[in-house]
């Protein structure tokens, strides 16, 4: 009798020589015993695949139980989870919400941006303890919800859902970023930042007064909300009121000329930015041996951490502020030009920024 994996969850399910369809045990989606996207368990396989098999099989039916949740039903078939908002409430502690945009097919596509949020997701789950369970992730990949419009902005009400004193938060957002007139005088250079959804160019683009109002504003006391935001224009995407100047180590004003509150209901929240408002953000394959496509943003945000890590030194803001600074000119110097890949301008100008909620020492300990 041959066994036949799903290439959903890569639950193995029995079949004989005359089956042609069969519902999978672990997904419930129907395959096509026949079709070259499903795979045929091969006799003989040694311990060592079948262990990665079943690790990977696991993992997809972790991503599966946190979609979906307990409204499955036996022998419902769907292609996607459902809405983000009907989620269950996230654990208590820590949770983070990814997002990566690679807009497939479309004139602007990126590659770097799918293997920013694995990296992403590594990082916080193996360097800062955060579970697996407690990570939405929106992405282009059959596993996630896409990175819709709809989808984003529900999964920052899961992100706030339920929060309690002593919670961590992050928000990371990898993808396309743009700027537009403001006209509401609540920017002090004349322009509202946005991210670009997936589908931005039928639904529109998120505005950085809708994020802080939407993670920012309902910040409680007790309560740290850690941005990291890798796109073009990125610098007050959350339009949080100081920005650390990194030239005179000092914290300059940015609250709105209009006077609007653009701070927490108590809370915390601080952002890591790719570049300066006017600036333009890239991805490369310059920082990788194998030639990965990453954010270049994301990789020296990482990278600082990590190296601070291997030199047992304390992770602090400014360790990685300074971090970030000095590896992207290095590769400046050393030809990162050629790798790179932009979405408007050649010109490359990425300067990572720092922004806050509120003036602090930013020798203080980085914590997620």
């Amino acid at each position: 009798m041959d066994s036949l994996i799903c290439k959903y969850c890569r639950e193995r399910s029995s079949v004989t020589p005359s089956t042609q369809y069969i519902r999978c045990h672990g997904c419930q989606r129907a395959l096509s015993v026949g079709s070259t996207e499903d795979e045929v368990l091969p006799k003989g396989l040694s311990l060592e695949t079948r262990k990665k098999m079943t690790e990977e099989k696991e993992r997809c039916l972790r991503v599966r139980k946190k979609f979906l949740g307990s409204n499955s039903q036996h022998g419902q078939i769907s292609n996607q989870p459902p809405s983000v908002i009907t989620q269950d409430p996230p654990a208590k502690g820590k949770r983070a919400l990814l997002c990566g945009v690679t807009y497939k097919k479309q004139k602007y596509e990126l590659r770097g941006t799918a293997q920013d949020v694995k990296n992403m997701r590594d990082l916080l789950v193996k360097r800062f303890g955060f579970l697996e369970e407690s990570i939405l992730i929106l992405a282009e990949d059959e596993a996630y919800r896409p990175p819709t419009r709809k989808n984003i902005e529900d999964a920052f009400q899961w992100l706030m859902r339920g929060i309690q004193s002593g919670d961590s938060l992050v928000f990371y957002f990898s993808g396309h970023g743009l700027r537009q007139r403001d006209f509401q005088g609540d920017e002090i250079d004349g322009f509202d930042e946005t991210i670009c959804p997936v589908d931005f160019q039928s639904n529109g683009n998120i505005l950085d007064n809708y994020i802080n109002k939407a993670i920012v504003r309902p910040l409680i006391p007790g309560v740290t909300l850690h941005a990291i935001v890798d796109c073009c224009h990125s610098g007050t995407m959350l339009d949080l009121p100081h920005v650390y100047n990194i030239n005179t180590r000092k914290w300059d004003d940015n609250r709105p000329p209009s006077g609007t509150y653009k701070g927490t209901s108590g809370g915390r929240a601080i952002c890591f930015s790719a570049c300066e408002d006017y600036q333009q953000a890239a991805d490369t394959t310059a920082f990788s041996t194998e030639r990965e496509m990453t954010g270049a943003m994301t990789h020296t945000f990482i990278r600082a951490i990590e190296e601070a890590v291997a030199s047992n030194k304390q992770i602090t803001y400014q360790g990685i502020l300074d971090s970030m600074h000095e590896t992207l000119k290095q590769a400046h110097k050393s030809g990162f030009r050629a790798g790179i890949r932009r979405l408007f301008h050649r010109k490359i100008l990425q300067d990572p920024l720092l922004s806050s909620t509120e003036e602090f020492s930013t020798s203080t300990e980085f914590k997620l």
